[in-house]
């Protein structure tokens, strides 16, 4: 279906959710790259290779607290024949060393200190008498050496870590505290990632009231603005909240005006069969709008297209649902790949995992039900519990859910005690089932 106010009844101009899923993203890719401090880049998605310009660690240095000594001065060592070795210095993490060590010579050393040259061992304090001297009052210009170690012992080589110029972080990884850590190590204060995607957002309808007003009997709270912020907050877009448009020609161009300037525009309400046409008008006004029945429930009615912002952008626009519980699995279906693949990610799908129904889910009308279920896991197996009446008015049923899960299009029921196929609402798309 392209276009128009058609809305047809039969099933064979519904679409698919994989057909509408695929004409979304179509639109959809990658933004530009940007620069930003470390800690501000916390879960964007890198837009460049990043090589080491230094070695980490940049020196030979000690993994333990002990003495750095040549191997072959304690080379035989061991409980009736102790070696005897003169200390001729101390060395403390970031502390370069004062002059080498040679002969029966040790120096006293610190974990993650710089290995004094000619020193190619690390014999830790519990291998000498060190303890015992310190108890009888006697000094620690030598050391007795209580047995032998392997040569090398105890000693981080230098670049163990990272080598000078090797690519330690590819472009297109996530960056995960780990990440912004290995940023850190390399000295980098600033890195390129992917920016994050502005997502207007535009609740429509008369009979909505700002939160914070007084109560009216025919009108209800903004839920949809909230909810529909949050999410985008939590994939990691940033959302410009433009307020409720009345259902009226001027308020409706004045919102859309404030929303030109984003990647993408998310509206609620004002899609469906026998909505006011100002919204439909507006939208089809200002760009190319299509409005398209899915085939699922809840969220059948959706509308796609651009929108026409200054100097010749095009801003793609989502029209979901007004019913809470519709616009928030619409969101989840179609708005939150399409900013995770502006965020540059390439796992878009949340993760989904099998459980035992416990409690009925019902298809009336040949549609993919997405029933909101409270998924919990007893011994290793997962059970999903529908959360109480299912209408796509009732967002406490979506308050109690941690998943959706499918009933296919196909499947007239799917009762309790049957598998069924669940998205988990809470898991984001890295966790791997």
């Amino acid at each position: 279906m392209t276009g128009g106010h058609g809305h047809g009844h039969g099933h064979a101009d519904m679409l698919s959710v994989e057909d509408a899923f695929e004409r979304v993203m179509a639109y959809f890719h990658p933004l530009e790259a940007e620069e930003k401090p470390l800690l501000q880049a916390l879960g964007q998605v890198l837009a460049e290779d990043v090589q080491s310009p230094i070695r980490i660690p940049p020196m030979d240095n000690s993994a333990m607290d002990g003495y750095a000594v040549r191997h072959e001065a304690i080379a035989g060592a061991g409980d009736g024949s102790p070696k005897r070795l003169r200390v001729t210095g101390q060395v403390a993490a970031g502390q370069a060393p004062q002059g080498r060590v040679s002969g029966d010579c040790a120096f006293r050393i610190m974990t993650g200190a710089p290995v004094p040259e000619g020193a190619d061992t690390i014999v830790p304090f519990e291998d000498t008498d060190e303890v015992e001297r310190v108890q009888r009052g006697l000094g620690l210009d030598e050391i007795q050496v209580m047995r032998e170690l392997p040569p090398g012992a105890h000693v981080r080589p230098a670049g163990e870590d990272v080598a000078e110029g090797a690519l330690v972080l590819k472009g297109g990884t996530v960056l995960r505290p780990a990440e912004i850590g290995v940023l850190g190590s390399l000295g980098r204060e600033r890195v390129k990632v992917i920016r994050r995607p502005v997502v207007a957002i535009l609740a429509t309808g008369d009979e909505l009231l700002e939160v914070g007003a007084p109560p009216e009997p025919a009108k209800i709270y903004d839920s949809n603005t909230y909810s529909m912020a949050a999410s985008v907050l939590r994939c990691g877009g940033v959302p410009n909240v433009l307020g409720i448009a009345r259902d009226n020609l001027e308020d409706m161009h004045r919102k859309l005006s404030d929303g030109t300037a984003s990647d993408l525009l998310i509206t609620s309400a004002g899609v469906s069969k026998g909505d006011y046409d100002i919204v439909k008008d507006v939208l089809m006004e200002r760009g190319e709008i299509n409005f398209w029945s899915i085939r699922m429930r809840p969220a059948k009615p959706l509308a796609f297209g651009v929108i026409r912002g200054p100097e010749g952008r095009h801003i793609p626009h989502l029209g979901l649902p007004g019913n809470p519980v519709s616009t928030m699995v619409a969101f989840e279906e179609f708005a939150r790949p399409a900013i995770l693949r502006m965020l540059g990610k390439t796992r878009l799908a949340r993760p989904s995992l099998e459980a035992v129904l416990e409690g009925p889910v019902h298809n009336f009308d040949g549609r993919r039900v997405f029933a909101r279920v409270e998924v919990t896991k007893r011994g290793d197996t997962y059970y999903a519990n529908p959360t109480g009446p299912q209408g796509s008015n009732i967002l406490t049923s979506m308050s109690r859910a941690n998943g959706l899960a499918i009933c296919p299009e196909d499947v007239s029921m799917v009762d309790s005690g049957e598998r069924v196929r669940v998205h988990m609402l809470d898991w984001n798309e890295e966790v791997e089932i």
